[in-house]
């Protein structure tokens, strides 16, 4: 019943998080599109920005930007926000769901950092709070005036944060820590900026008070930042369902070329129509970033990760005894673990003809993404690894009787 329930509880912030996503992410882009293709007409009213006519569902809509005038408060007016806190929430909520209750298994991985699981939840909860704040007091003191340096400073508070994901995380926690604190920053320019600066304007208004065009701009600029944190956002909650990505050996790498090449993609799609000399070189960047993933993420044996060589005959008796001691703690019709209560996925290893039947899925799981077991929780090591590769490649013989092999 329980697990049941648990079940549940995930799929509904699960489903909650991808509608407010697709929500906020919508809105953002609409509005940054908007933004670069308002039409300032000859004989523009005062206070008029720009304006643009579109067709959609049937009919036509005219869109203006424009500065109020002082007491100028329409009846209604239209807030954008709570997309962004639902996705941020539930993001958190299934933070804390998915690796928080679970860290021994779905955060720590001993090869990379043999830390406690309240270790490495005091590492995630800490780090996102203090990211956001260093990422904030670039922008608000006076190295914000000066944007280049600001935004090197930004990448390397990202890159700071990363660095202690990918040194005392796995590497599917890391990815998603990475993410979860783009989204942290993103949604801390929506509160803490981006809607005071509204605000602002709307009591200036109402007061009769002239509005303030450095107050437009902050917003504005925080806008523009997470325009273009959107989409290295994105590709990471994706990430999560290809292990070739976290479970690389330099996973870090592959998450880089990738981020840097999603948000080329965005700067693209800004300056495609107000800077087309640019877009040959925009374009050049992101395929060559694409193909040097496709490099990266191919050859696992790339900056010496690669597997002892094992020559000498794999007896099905090793590999058994390698797959109960490593595998069988989930993958098994009793599993001793404290988190799976079942098999995952309804995989089990407690019979020889099992064992031999994922042969294929050992080899790509155990041996060439390597992220099997999860967060190496029972510690297979690297010779183990070549042994499964091995009896693999020798033809993944089983043993000469079919009886049942404990674990």
């Amino acid at each position: 019943m329980l697990d049941h329930l648990s079940e549940l509880l995930h799929l509904i912030t699960r489903w909650a998080h991808l509608i407010a996503g697709i929500m906020w992410v919508g809105n953002s882009m609409l509005f940054n599109w908007l933004d670069r293709n308002l039409e300032r007409p000859p004989d523009a009213k005062p206070g008029l920005i720009g304006n643009i006519w579109m067709v959609h569902s049937g009919g036509f809509y005219e869109v203006e930007k424009k500065s109020l005038a002082p007491s100028q408060m329409p009846k209604t007016l239209h807030w954008f926000k709570w997309q962004n806190g639902i996705t941020w929430l539930s993001g958190i909520a299934l933070l804390i769901l998915v690796f928080h209750l679970a860290a021994s298994s779905t955060m720590v991985d001993p090869e990379v950092a043999d830390i406690s699981p309240r270790l490495a939840v005091l590492i995630s909860a800490l780090s996102l709070p203090l990211a956001y704040l260093a990422y904030d007091l670039v922008w608000r003191t006076a190295i914000g005036k000066r944007p280049a340096l600001a935004t090197a400073l930004t990448i390397a508070v990202v890159v700071a944060a990363s660095a202690v994901y990918f040194s005392y995380f796995s590497g599917r926690a890391a990815y998603i820590h990475v993410g979860v604190m783009i989204g942290t920053l993103m949604t801390g320019n929506v509160w803490l900026v981006i809607m005071p600066s509204q605000r602002e304007l709307i009591a200036a208004t109402i007061e009769g008070r002239e509005q303030d065009p450095a107050i437009g701009y902050q917003a504005k600029s925080r806008s523009v930042h997470n325009n273009y944190f959107t989409f290295p956002l994105l590709f990471i909650m994706l990430s999560g369902h290809f292990p070739s990505t976290f479970s690389h050996p330099q996973s870090w790498l592959v998450l880089a070329i990738l981020a840097l090449s999603s948000a080329g993609i965005r700067y693209l799609m800004n300056i495609r129509f107000e800077n087309p000399r640019w877009l040959f070189p925009a374009v050049s960047l992101f395929i060559s970033g694409f193909l040097l993933t496709l490099v990266v993420i191919s050859d696992r044996d790339i900056l010496g990760s690669r597997l002892p060589a094992r020559t000498t005959p794999v007896p099905f008796g090793e590999v058994a005894d390698i797959i109960h001691k490593r595998c069988t703690t989930c993958h098994s019709s009793t599993p001793s673990d404290a988190v799976y209560r079942a098999a995952p996925n309804g995989v089990m290893f407690d019979t020889p003809e099992q064992i031999v039947r994922k042969a294929t899925d050992i080899q790509q799981r155990a041996v060439t993404l390597r992220n099997m077991p999860l967060a190496n929780i029972t510690g297979i090591t690297r010779e183990e690894r070549a042994a499964l590769g091995a009896w693999v490649e020798q033809g993944a013989l089983g043993p000469e009787t079919t009886e049942t092999t404990k674990p």
